[in-house]
């Protein structure tokens, strides 16, 4: 019979789903495994990186249900977010009917690959029940103090009346009318996470060996702890009269720099520059050149040339009360720290560039020789000079003198400060989950009442692209203030899709019988977390992972859980390339998982994307490689049918195996060993792959039957969680589905018939010696000496080294 992929696949698939298969069990007394992919956005058709992250997943979650194991292994879609409310501008067609047809055709292609989803516990961040208890946790949170309000700046498109997300913005103008887009302050809602830095950081330990170090390298710059000093600089007394302020305060880390700096640098935003341009005291097109950098997002001015304007004002210096100029700079950042940053050009390489840029003193303070004139020396090394009475101590003894004697004088303090900053959760815009909160003349802002929620969408609105829908609406906003209950306004700006993915973890681990009673069922929350396996894409590496580390500890004080990170184990798995570019419809390089499943067949497609790199590692498209893999099931089809069918492995005596017999079966058997390295955690299914082709082209030379059955019941065994649908079949007509729980290493099948032994004179290897497994220390040292004669010939052996099965070593003289 020839190999029919799509009769197969139809046939198992709906098996599967009758008989539920991959439903997790209520037993919570067995063993269990909780493996996870990042769940996609419902674009409309899954790509080629989904089918790699899923392809792993399923591989992982297949095996330990075959090792005896409860397994959760869900999926689910995080369907708010701006694409959608884009698609339903662009096509005139409602976001929540553009969303949810795109998740039912996505839901069929991922069944379609065979993907062991539980089909009861599938949700999406829109359905109005995840939206209420996301409501609740926000309620919680605002009465915990961990939300709060402020105004910060935003990117605003006049043109349009409206907030755009930092994607929408394209070379500082709106993605969608073409109109400059400014800076500009608005109230927003924004959760603590600073609150949690410190544990945050600390929890990155717990996390060691089972994440990759480059993502915990990430995680640890992202929140960026760092002791120092902090400490004000005065201003003269012609600058207050110009600022209206009298000093304003820095941080610094290099306290053992101090006498090294020689400008000020002041973000656009500072109080003091805001101030000397409301004032008229700089030239016009002085600030015209500030108001435009004040009107440029941060990652704009990150990315753009050093610039920065004198304001003709000085700072006083704490220690030496010399008069220093103040600058404002595009480099420095409203948001990290004071707003304000002490230059020390000398020793440092971004101060040094604009110091040269513009011509400002550059002042050495740290002598080392290694140091020259023509680059900032940055390492915390030296000694120190031109530093008053400091001078002469290594730079790290007057960092801690110094930062003593601006405590003891009252100058300063010694802080703990983090680059992390609080996360600004709410946005302008209709496809999200409504903010749970009340604008009131009377009482400010008040949560809704919990018994109130969800709060939803309205469906009758209308996008244009302009402004936020909801504040247009006639009457949607309008309510009852649940404090006072006088009129009030609900709130119109929606949630960030960050917040909707930092819990649906737990969701998930939630028993889908209780998801319209509670949040959160405690039973299942203790016996399914954390996450034994999270899969994802290294793009997730900092914001994603770091928010829903900061959810699960918020939520564990909030006593919805007790555990304390929600990912046990991460896999970051690489990009899926064509033509040496990642997969995308503008470079029309996208292939189509549908078409090669309708030509193929789905094993073959999970068989190419685990077979053609490493998980971690980037992968190349080949279209010869698909073939090829679609080639390997065919010849395992067609030897396997010409099996006669058998309800159990055979015994084989491995005494009575020719050395054909015997090699082909240490190939199964390392199959199955590789097998087992592959699924404790190295994640190497390309090698497994290669490992099992191996074994089946020694199988293909081998006549005896009893190994030919224990092969392919192995084979089978090792490659169903790979290629569950063909491994299925052949299982069922051969082994009448006898392929369950773990298989126990043949030890005998590694024992080899012979030896190979290097063998050396003085330690020189000479020659390699192949000898009887059964063979005397003698037999093999006269079997050395013969293969080394030539370079023995007149020389005495003084000693005759035999390390067993490893080499031969003569001492001669």
């Amino acid at each position: 019979m020839p190999y029919n992929a799509k009769d197969i696949e139809k046939k198992w698939q709906e098996i599967w789903e009758k008989e539920q298969s991959f439903e997790p069990k209520d037993d919570f007394s067995l063993p269990k495994k909780y493996i996870l992919s990042m769940f996609p956005y419902p674009s409309g058709r899954i790509h080629m990186g989904h089918v790699r992250n899923y392809t792993i997943g399923d591989a992982l979650a297949r095996h330990f249900r075959k090792m005896g194991f409860n397994v959760l292994h869900p999926i689910g879609f995080d369907s708010f977010g701006m694409p959608a409310e884009n698609a339903a501008i662009k096509h005139k067609i409602h976001p929540k009917t553009w969303t949810y047809e795109n998740i039912d055709y996505m839901k069929k292609e991922l069944f379609a690959l065979g993907l062991s989803f539980s089909r009861k516990r599938i949700l999406a961040t829109s359905d109005p029940i995840y939206t209420k208890f996301e409501q609740e946790f926000f309620i919680k949170m605002f009465e915990k103090g961990l939300i709060y309000t402020k105004e910060a700046s935003v990117n605003w498109c006049e043109n349009d009346k409206t907030v755009l997300a930092n994607e929408q913005v394209i070379e500082g103008k709106c993605w969608r009318c073409g109109g400059e887009v400014s800076q500009k302050k608005m109230s927003g809602y924004y959760v603590k996470i600073t609150d949690y830095a410190n544990e945050l950081l600390k929890d990155l330990e717990k996390l060691q060996g089972k994440w990759s170090p480059q993502v915990l390298t990430m995680q640890e710059n992202w929140i960026g702890k760092s002791y120092g000093l902090e400490f004000s600089f005065e201003l003269d007394d012609e600058s207050v009269i110009k600022s209206n302020e009298k000093s304003f305060e820095v941080f610094t880390t290099r306290a053992d720099t101090i006498y090294g700096v020689s400008y000020i640098a002041l973000a656009p935003e500072h109080s003091i520059v805001c101030t000397l341009l409301e004032k008229n005291l700089l030239d016009k097109e002085k600030a015209k050149k500030i108001h435009a950098m004040q009107n440029q997002s941060q990652r704009q001015r990150q990315m753009a040339e050093k610039e920065g304007y004198f304001l003709g004002i000085y700072a006083l210096h704490p220690l030496t009360k010399a008069k220093i100029p103040v600058w404002v700079a595009n480099f420095v950042l409203s948001d990290y720290g004071s707003g304000a940053v002490m230059a020390v050009p000398a020793h440092d390489e971004r101060d040094f560039e604009f110091a040269k840029f513009y011509n400002l003193p550059i002042v050495q303070v740290i002598s080392h020789k290694e140091f020259t004139p023509n680059e900032a020396w940055t390492q915390k090394a030296g000694v120190l000079i031109n530093s008053d009475e400091f001078s002469g101590l290594e730079c790290n003894e007057a960092r801690e003198k110094i930062t003593e004697f601006f405590e003891k004088q009252g100058l300063g303090k010694r802080i703990t400060n983090y680059k992390i900053r609080d996360w600004g959760v709410s946005r302008q815009r209709y496809w999200g989950a409504p903010i749970p909160m009340v604008r009131c003349a009377k009482c400010g802002i008040v949560p809704q009442n919990l018994n109130a929620l969800p709060i939803t969408l309205p469906d009758d609105i209308e996008l244009t692209g302009e402004g936020n829908p909801l504040e247009k609406h006639p009457s949607w906003k309008d309510c009852v203030c649940p404090k006072c209950k006088n009129k009030a306004k609900k709130e119109c700006d929606t949630l960030d899709t960050f917040f909707e993915s930092s819990w649906y973890f737990a969701r998930f681990a939630s028993d889908e019988c209780t998801w319209q009673e509670t949040a959160l069922d405690k039973k299942s929350m203790e016996y399914w977390l954390n996450v034994d396996q999270y899969i994802g894409g290294i793009e997730h590496a900092i914001l994603h992972l770091l928010y829903a580390r900061f959810f699960q500890k918020a939520l564990r004080d909030l006593g919805y859980l007790n555990v304390d990170e929600p990912f046990e184990r991460l896999l970051t798995q690489g990009m899926v390339l064509k033509d040496g570019a990642k997969m995308s419809k503008s470079k029309g390089n996208v292939v189509d998982p549908d078409e090669l499943i309708n030509k193929y067949g789905a094993d073959t497609a999970r068989l190419f994307i685990l077979f053609a790199a490493p998980p971690a590692k980037e992968l190349e498209w080949n279209d010869n490689a698909v073939e090829g893999a679609y080639r390997f099931l065919c010849r395992l089809w067609d030897r396997a049918l010409q099996l006669r069918p058998s309800s159990q492995m055979p015994i084989i005596s491995q005494n009575e195996l020719n050395k054909e017999e015997k090699y082909a079966r240490l190939k199964v058997y390392e199959a199955l060993k590789k097998a087992d390295e592959v699924y404790k955690g190295n994640f190497a299914f390309n090698t497994l792959i290669a490992a099992c082709m191996e074994a089946l082209n020694a199988l293909n030379s081998v006549q005896n039957k009893a190994l030919l059955k224990e092969g392919f019941f192995i084979i089978l065994n090792v490659l169903e969680p790979i290629v569950p649908h063909i491994c299925s079949e052949l299982s069922e007509r051969l082994f009448k589905r006898a392929n369950l729980g773990k298989i126990a290493l043949a030890s005998e099948a590694f024992v080899k018939d012979s030896l190979k032994l290097g063998v050396s004179i003085n330690g020189k290897n000479r020659a390699e010696i192949e000898v009887s497994n059964t063979a005397t220390k003698n037999e093999i040292l006269q079997s050395a000496k013969k293969a080394t004669q030539k370079w023995l010939e007149n020389k005495e052996i003084l000693k005759e080294i035999y390390v067993e099965k490893k080499l031969v070593n003569l001492v001669v003289k």
